[in-house]
């Protein structure tokens, strides 16, 4: 099967919520109708213990998404070789429709950052990225989603747009893209970035999964700042977005994102739902 056709057959065109550890026994016991699920990949590195056993029984009911935080693609420290190979092992063992990985760097001279930190979008950061996402996928032996960044500054360095960059990732090394439509909407309110214009110059035949989310806005001394905060209901501006990219793209497997402030998993099915009556409306 080619990288496309798999990208295209990924996962169902529906919408998904993401699995957080204070949902589990409300999963075991209440099975939400929505279309697949998604974990992130270190909190299920162990190899035995309660986890795995929950989400192998929840694996043999729904369609299963792994994402990864913590590879740090574009770090120039050297990639984690025992991180890799514990994400080659939880793969091999769960069978996922979708591994993904966010575009970012996470490290800088072995000393380990807990965030998704931007970098400039140049032709030796591409040389760069591009290596590493190959060995990933080698190791891996399957195409992977990344997911460009919701980030708070800009480089003066970057000589290319992040779509050229983008597309030019995605055409030397198979990979998908993870759109993360809050995340061009954090950019849009921060950067003044053109979100619909950043979807429409994306190859559409790439982009394998979609993600909503809310914000949240902070200030810092005279400036406010829209912030991923991952904590509250997707906001008007991001369904409409999503409408939008079910118009330019068609349905695409779509996860609803809340991390902090959980509400009831009830209340991220409705959630869910909501975005699968958008594609039933639109498509």
């Amino acid at each position: 099967m080619s990288p496309k056709a798999w990208l295209a057959g990924s996962a169902p065109r529906r919408a998904g919520i993401g699995l957080r550890a204070a949902h589990h026994s409300d999963w075991i016991a209440q099975r939400p109708d929505v279309g697949w699920f998604e974990i992130h990949a270190e909190n299920y590195f162990a190899e035995g213990g309660l986890l795995p056993d929950i989400l192998g029984t929840l694996r043999r009911d729904l369609p299963l998404s792994i994402h990864g935080v913590g590879l740090g693609l574009a770090s120039t420290d050297p990639l984690d070789t025992s991180h890799l190979r514990q994400l080659v092992r939880l793969q091999d063992r769960y069978q996922p429709a979708v591994v993904s990985e966010h575009l970012c760097w996470s490290s800088a001279h072995g000393i380990h950052y807990n965030d998704l930190l931007p970098f400039p979008f140049t032709n030796e950061m591409l040389e760069h990225v591009v290596a590493r996402v190959q060995l990933v996928q080698e190791r891996l032996r399957r195409p992977i989603l990344l997911e460009h960044l919701s980030s708070y500054v800009t480089f003066e360095e970057s000589s290319l747009a992040e779509t050229e960059f983008l597309t030019e990732l995605i055409r030397r090394t198979d990979c998908g893209l993870l759109l993360d439509l809050n995340n061009l909407v954090v950019n849009a309110e921060n950067h003044g970035i053109d979100p619909e214009g950043f979807i429409a110059n994306l190859p559409a035949d790439a982009i394998g999964e979609i993600h909503l989310a809310g914000h949240g806005y902070s200030r810092y001394g005279d400036r406010s700042m829209c912030i991923d905060t991952h904590d509250r209901p997707v906001p008007d501006r991001v369904w409409d977005l999503y409408r939008f990219s079910l118009r330019q793209l068609g349905a695409k497997p779509t996860l609803i994102e809340w991390d902090a402030k959980l509400p009831t998993l009830p209340t991220l099915a409705a959630e869910a739902h909501k975005a699968d009556a958008c594609v039933a409306e639109i498509t």
